[in-house]
């Protein structure tokens, strides 16, 4: 590796498809470090249910964008962007390999094509109304804010940011985006499996960061002053925890609660992945890895 990086390979994938084991593994054996694309891990002090790496892997291959953020804080995509650029930069620098790991894919898009929405930040408490809505609602709001946006009417999540902008600084939506590709070429790879084994994953998972003290991590967070309606706490994970706390939910049902939305969310991501023709795809039903650095070392080596 140069002092710019050439081909970055992303790890990409649906919630619990295994994504973080895939990239530690292919970042040690390829003399790498990890970029994480994650809008919750970038958070402080929230481990659990954002699913941060290991003390024991942070140890052995380094992270970045992992921790860096104040939860009482928003941090958008634009700041995500410019973090990551400033670390593919530094790590090749170094001779190393960067491995962009995560699943947040309106991240993962932003970073690999140069797209944001800068000067706009999220808005939490208007984004928890709209995310409520069905998608033709919000594909109907869309146009009448701006009747030339051109959005994916099925996708929710793009259609809520684009309300958010339009709503705070009017249209056109066009006039607000920015392109500036990175000086570097996404390698992306993706992992995914049968709907069941992604499930089974996830219920086991969810059963896991419950039995790991979800409960008290979400509590200690609002002690210290994190608002429920932060970014952070709205996540799959800590918004059923907070649930929980308010008695909507009992203790034996949150990990099923918690599972039932992370099923949601992975099929949203694999419909988002799957428009993406230059996306490589491996099975992670048994081990990818051997697959995937036979495909990578033939690109970046």
């Amino acid at each position: 590796m140069g002092a710019v990086a050439t081909n970055v390979p992303m790890i990409l994938g649906p919630t619990g498809i295994g994504k973080s084991r895939a990239a530690f593994e292919v970042a040690r054996a390829l003399g790498g470090e990890i970029v994480v694309c994650d809008s919750r891990q970038v958070y402080d002090r929230l481990d659990i249910a954002t699913n941060k790496p290991s003390a024991e892997d942070m140890r052995t291959v380094p992270y970045h964008l992992v921790g860096i953020a104040e939860p009482r804080t928003t941090y958008t995509a634009h700041d995500f962007v410019a973090a990551a650029n400033a670390a593919i930069a530094g790590i090749a620098a170094r001779g190393r390999l960067p491995v962009v790991e995560g699943g947040s894919m309106l991240w993962a898009d932003a970073l690999a094509e140069g797209f944001s929405l800068a000067g706009v930040p999220p808005q939490p408490e208007r984004r928890a109304e709209l995310e409520r809505l069905p998608v033709v609602e919000l594909a109907g709001m869309v146009r009448r804010l701006d009747p030339e946006a051109r959005v994916d009417e099925r996708n929710p999540v793009r259609l809520v940011r684009a309300i958010e902008v339009l709503e705070a600084a009017g249209p056109p939506l066009a006039g607000r985006r920015t392109r500036q590709p990175p000086p570097w070429t996404p390698l992306r790879v993706g992992l995914t499996a049968e709907l069941d084994v992604i499930d089974r994953r996830l219920a086991e998972r969810s059963r896991h960061q419950v039995e790991r003290g979800l409960i008290e991590e979400t509590r200690a967070a609002l002690a210290a002053g994190v608002p429920p309606d932060a970014p952070v706490l709205t996540g799959i994970g800590y918004a059923e925890a907070l649930m929980c706390i308010r008695g909507e939910v009992s203790l034996e049902e949150l990990p099923e609660v918690m599972a039932r939305a992370n099923r949601r969310y992975a099929r949203r991501q694999l419909r988002w992945l799957r428009r993406n023709p230059g996306i490589t795809w491996f099975d992670a039903t048994s081990d990818p890895v051997p697959g995937i650095l036979a495909f990578l070392r033939e690109r970046v080596i």
